[in-house]
């Protein structure tokens, strides 16, 4: 049965039946009918326990079943979502659960066989509801720990189901309305159960419900947490029913269709229940929501859940003929694991930091905190840890003193009340079999289990395995066997081996599930056996993760140092050393205290020597060493002060430290007594200062500085350059450079903040920059070229007009027979761009560089010895870019404009209640409060354009990038109180609103119902979509009678900018003008966000009572959008003239539009106000040739000028 359904399923869409409960109601049944004979004298009220139906009245479920599978149904449903003994204790019929079960089964195979062909097979799936009990949740809010059931009495429930149902010859188990995955899990493992006792498996389908459209269960899982949850199972099918509606489902069916490995289900409600409780929504309506399911390949089976009836499921297998199913994804094997959100760890990953505090044997706070019944306090302790960054965390109660069993599991129900804890995965830790099993009895998520070994042999070892896997849980294996704990490389390496072997080969567990602890141990003890310790770790890891594929390594880092217990700061830096190395050789994640670690580049030079003298094994003096250093520097840790000792150093390590550290205080003194000390000026340039670039270089190249720290570093060499240029000058000999580097902004583009990062990165490894700024034509590119004989061209640009800017500067670069190397970047480029559009104008090499961290890289290649296999490489991969993209394109269909326009989004304007403003025409903001508009930033862009790619407000705690972050908010924050306190800018917006209504894809804006301007848009053209949308179906049209009001803006926080910068250019300031810029757009985005909200709340005034947070403006939860002009929903940048014309933006404001329709200032925002609550963002994608010339007529534009401006939507 399990491969005929599967290979089905391969082949088309399956449809299951819809409610059994609506459609008992229409029989309008009494109590009589309930009880039947066999009941007749029953204690309890029988009336609405549709189960018993099966029994007392099967005649009425078997004419259910057969008016569903008359209207087409491939699977029907059991009556049993209540037949449990949980649910009926209810009713007092706990002793009728098997017959409930048996009976239904059995009435539902024999009308499911009745109708079944060899060309329409009918399935009978054995219904499993989720009983009225939650494992996850306490029912008393004053007692979170409390649990109304356990996993034990769930599963033991589950069992007496499955097995009526198997027995009474169901195909499938369908595990249903899942609100608790707990549950579930409980359910899951019940079946599992019979199948091990019957020696059967029959395929299994899950669904779980999203409660609302916060997109959680009620447990509080995402889509994609719940699906890793349940994953461990083999299941035929996961999907979502219940709750909601068929559209609010959508996004997270989507979900489920792109990371799920299974096939995919989805029977929502018939809408959401009326005033009457009743489910409204016909057959029609809710099937052409489930047809986009359909279309788009979201799903292999549909069919209805609540208000569904027979005429729903005939419309839903009307529409399933006319579309192929959706086919699994080929998934990378990777660690899913999930607490109430999803954690994925694979190769990509970076370390995966697990919190260490909630460990009675490594915390002594929190072993008081639970011996002393502190539980709040020591959730704190859980809770820290989290917003430390740990991405899950280790829970043990392994204590002589503590009932450690019961400790476990009260903690962990605790923990499953508190959101901000529970959200990452539990490791559960300890060294009895019982804690750990009772522990996976509590985490609705996919945790990790902390850990099993071979000690007691190989059948107590699989046997834990196995049911590890059972519970759904990934596993730490140690380094131990039946001799003992591996301590040297060669046990350590047999051991995993062994254990690796077993468990993929016998026990079938999840390669990717398997972490591998060899064992870190204390070093540096005086005992000679133990000097190789950390070296045999390093070393087992680099074997495990080239010989045992997709398998993990982690380990408990505190251990390495204990010898040094009490010294915080030796202890801190032997963490962190251990782990740089650690990581290097492979490891995956670790049990840390990141309270207990040191930035690895702060660590002073001569501890770390001596730290890593003693971890690599270097001689026999290295723990004595060690330990006679620690004697000078024992303290705390983490609260040090001010250390100048380095200024005792000589001046050329006096100059590297500075470089390094970024510290301009003393760089000119400094630089004159090495001047001072040296035969010429420049020796001082080409010796110290290169030296101690060339250290910025290599760390930022490891990974061990980032780009704020770079950046600082480069104005610590420009300074020291600027003293000693007049000294130069008086001289004729050149310094050695790697090459010269041209780099701008191409014509019509003013945007140069990446150029600068890219500029400062490259000069900070001693490239000559020769940066002609921005708005640079072909011309004056080709003219600095070759003056200045430069060995690579960079360009860069923002704007999408930049893109063919940048085509007719590697046209005149051919044209005029250059032989130079040219690279692309900017936000708006991409390598599938320059692969397909720019390279094939110009026969040298072409190169996207993605952001400044890789333009060393590739300008070494570029230039160097690599350069003719570099070419060589570059030009195989992009002609495989553009035989790939030129594939796809001609693969992809489209619709013509008509057709497009035929299937716009359906509003009906009858029924729409139009918000009219309270304020129509152009208003100036002049007078704007930057200490107010600070408060809208949003900081992840900022962290981004400093190549710091983590969201804010987490990336202040991230363990790579957290103290650089914090230093750089920091710096921030305090130019904008000098931005506000001195005046450096200032921010101006213009707004305004019209009367308009649309015609076609075209809105026209009135006033004193005089036609002033037309806003002209583009539609999607794609085929497989619900709809082709395009802005103007958010207006009202004309003809609809309704008045509409549509707005436009223009807000700026750029103006008076230049004065500072070039205060900070003659200071030789990089850092500072970067910063300035950086700030200047976030408040021009923040600007933005304020002004909308304004004209929301005041000005048009559609959501008066609106009152969000920042967080939430930033995640769009407000009714209304503000599209711009040359971005995804409206490409065309040239609109914006009509913008700038009817708010008269240079006038009021100060801001115009270059050539290429860039605005200047630069940080300048415009764009249009949408208000109907459907407006939503999204792109057009690429138009056809019917909709190019239908576009130029409207805009009385040629062909060739559409064109232009649309070339990246061709």
């Amino acid at each position: 049965m399990s491969d005929e359904i599967k290979e089905i399923l391969n082949q088309r869409i399956l449809v299951l039946d819809g409610a059994m409960g609506t459609m008992i109601q229409r029989y309008k049944l009494n109590e009589a009918d309930f009880r039947g004979e066999k009941f007749k004298n029953h204690p309890s009220n029988l009336k609405g326990n549709n189960d018993l139906l099966s029994i007392t009245r099967p005649d009425i479920i078997k004419a259910i079943h057969k008016e569903y599978l008359v209207a087409g149904a491939d699977i029907i449903e059991t009556n049993t979502f209540s037949s449990t003994s949980i649910a009926q204790a209810d009713y007092k019929l706990e002793t009728e659960v098997y017959q409930l079960n048996f009976k239904s089964a059995k009435i539902a195979k024999e009308v499911a066989l009745a109708f079944s062909t060899s060309d329409k097979p009918r399935f009978v799936a054995g219904s499993i509801g989720p009983t009225n009990r939650t494992a996850s949740i306490s029912p008393d809010v004053e007692n979170p720990a409390f649990r109304h059931i356990t996993f034990d009495q769930l599963k033991m429930s589950y069992i007496e189901q499955v097995n009526g149902l198997i027995e009474g010859g169901v195909d499938l188990l369908l595990v249903e309305t899942v609100f608790d995955t707990l549950n579930c899990k409980a359910a899951l493992f019940a079946i599992e159960d019979v199948f091990e006792v019957k020696g059967i498996r029959v395929p299994i389908m899950v669904s779980g419900t999203i409660t609302d459209e916060s997109g959680r269960t009620l447990s509080g899982q995402t889509a994609e947490a719940f699906l890793n949850s349940i994953s461990h199972i083999p299941l035929l099918c996961v999907g979502f029913n219940c709750a909601l509606g068929t559209k609010s489902m959508r996004p997270y069916v989507r979900d489920l269709s792109r990371k799920a490995p299974f096939f995919v289900s989805a029977f929502p409600n018939a809408g959401l229940p009326n005033e009457m409780g009743k489910y409204d929504e016909s057959p029609e309506a809710m099937g052409a929501q489930l047809e986009d399911f359909m279309q788009n390949s979201l799903v292999n089976i549909v069919g209805g859940c609540c208000g569904t009836t027979p005429d729903h499921i005939a419309e839903f297998v009307r529409i399933a003929n006319k579309y192929i199913p959706r086919k699994i994804p080929d998934l990378k094997k990777a660690m899913r694991l999930s607490g109430l959100e999803a954690v994925t760890i694979s190769q990509e990953s970076n370390f995966a930091n697990i919190g260490e505090r909630t460990n009675v044997m490594g915390s002594l706070k929190f072993k008081r905190l639970i011996k002393e019944d502190k539980l709040e306090e020591a959730l704190q302790v859980a809770l820290h840890q989290v917003e430390g960054g740990a991405q899950a965390i280790d829970i043990n109660m392994d204590d002589g003193m503590l009932e450690g069993k019961k400790c476990m599991v009260y903690f962990l129900n605790l923990i499953a009340s508190e959101p901000e804890i529970s959200k990452v995965p539990i490791m559960i830790d300890s060294s009895k079999w019982t804690i750990i099993e009772a522990g996976l009895k509590c985490i609705q998520g996919k945790g990790i289990v902390n850990s099993i070994s071979l000690k007691e042999g190989e059948e107590v070892f699989k046997q834990q395995a196995r049911t590890i896997l059972k519970y759904g849980a990934a596993v730490v294996v140690m380094a131990f066997d039946e001799n003992g704990q591996a301590a040297v490389y060669k046990d350590k390496i047999r051991i995993c081996e062994r254990a690796y072997r077993i468990l993929v080969n016998e026990v079938e567990f999840p390669a990717e599930d398997i972490i591998f602890d060899p064992n870190i141990l204390t070093v540096a003890t005086g005992i000679k056996e133990h000097n190789n310790y950390a070296v045999d770790f390093f070393k087992a890891t680099k074997w495990i993760k080239e010989n045992l594929p997709h398998a993990k390594v982690s380990g408990g880092v505190s251990n390495v140092s204990f010898s040094f217990r009490g010294n915080n700061i030796v202890r801190e830096a032997m963490h962190s050393a251990f782990l740089f190395h650690a990581i290097n050789n492979g490891m995956d994640m670790g049990i840390v205290n990141a309270g207990m670690i040191e930035v690895y580049q702060d660590i002073p030079k001569n501890l770390l020597k001596a730290v890593e003298d003693v971890l690599l094994n270097i001689d026999d003096g290295a723990t004595e060493r060690l330990i006679n250093l620690a004697e000078n520097i024992k303290g705390k840790g983490k609260q040090r002060v001010e250390d100048l000792s380095w200024r005792e150093q000589s001046v050329e390590s006096r100059l590297s430290h500075a470089l390094v550290k970024g510290i301009v205080a003393f760089i000119e003194e400094d630089v004159e007594e090495a001047r001072l000390k040296s035969a010429r000026p420049l020796d001082v340039i080409e010796g110290p200062l290169m030296d101690g670039m060339g250290v910025v270089g290599e760390l930022f190249g490891a990974g061990k500085m980032f780009l704020p720290q770079v950046v600082k570093s480069a104005r610590v060499m420009k300074k020291a350059v600027a003293a000693l240029t007049p000294f130069i000058e008086q001289e004729t000999t050149e310094g050695r450079k790697e090459g010269k580097i041209l780099l701008a902004t191409v014509k019509g583009d003013v945007h140069d903040i990446g150029k600068n990062i890219v500029g400062v990165v490259l000069g900070c490894n001693n490239y000559e920059i020769i940066d002609l700024g921005v708005m640079v034509s072909a011309n004056r590119i080709l003219e600095a070229a070759k003056k200045n004989k430069v060995d690579v061209i960079g360009l860069s640009g923002l704007i999408t007009p930049s893109l063919d800017e940048m085509i007719d500067v590697a046209k005149e670069m051919q044209r005029n027979d250059f032989n130079v190397p040219l690279m692309i970047g900017g936000a708006t480029t991409s390598k599938i761009h320059t692969a397909v559009k720019i390279n094939e104008h110009y026969n040298n090499t072409v190169v996207h560089v993605l952001d400044a961290s890789k333009s060393v890289g590739v300008v070494s290649k570029l230039i160097g010895k690599e350069y003719v296999n570099f070419k060589s490489d570059i030009a195989n991969e992009y002609e495989k870019i553009k035989e790939n993209y030129l594939n796809r394109k001609s693969e992809k269909e489209y619709v013509s404009i008509d057709n497009a326009r035929d299937n716009n989004i359906l509003i009906d304007w009858e029924k729409e209640n139009i918000p009219s403003p309270n304020q129509l025409g152009v208003q100036v903001f002049e007078s704007i409060d930057i200490a107010v508009i600070r408060n809208y930033i949003d900081w992840t862009p900022f962290f981004f354009t400093w190549e710091m790619r983590k969201k804010y407000p987490a990336i202040l705690k991230d363990e790579i990038f957290g103290e650089q972050a914090r230093k750089l908010l920091n710096d921030a924050n305090k130019m904008l109180d000098d931005i506000i306190e001195k005046n450096w800018l200032k921010v101006k917006a213009v707004i305004g609103l019209w009367k308009a209504n649309s015609d076609g894809d075209d809105v026209h804006l009135f006033k004193n119902k005089k036609l002033i301007a037309t806003y002209n848009f583009l539609r999607q053209q794609g085929k497989k979509v619900k709809a082709n949308r395009c802005l103007a179906d958010f207006v009202a049209p004309l003809d609809s009678k309704k008045q509409d009001y549509i707005g436009s803006f223009v807000c700026t926080a750029g103006l008076g900018i230049e004065k500072q910068l070039a205060i900070f250019n003659n200071n030789h300031d990089d850092y500072s003008s970067i910063m300035l810029k950086v700030i200047a757009d976030r408040l021009a985005e923040a600007l933005t966000e304020y002004m909308h909200e304004k004209v929301r709340k005041e000005i048009w005034g559609y959501a008066a009572d609106e009152a969000f947070k920042n967080e939430d403006l930033i995640k769009e939860k407000y009714q209304g959008v503000r599209p711009a002009p040359g971005y995804t929903a409206c490409p065309d940048h040239t609109e914006k003239l009509k913008i700038f014309e009817l708010l008269d933006a240079e006038e009021n404001i100060g801001v115009s539009l270059t050539e290429s329709m860039a605005m200047r200032p630069n940080a300048t925002v415009s764009g249009y106000y949408f208000a109907h609550p459907e407006t939503k963002y999204f792109s057009v994608g690429k138009v056809q040739d019917d909709q190019i010339e239908d576009y130029a007529k409207r805009k009385k534009m040629s062909v060739g000028q559409v064109k232009k401006w649309l070339r990246s939507n061709i």
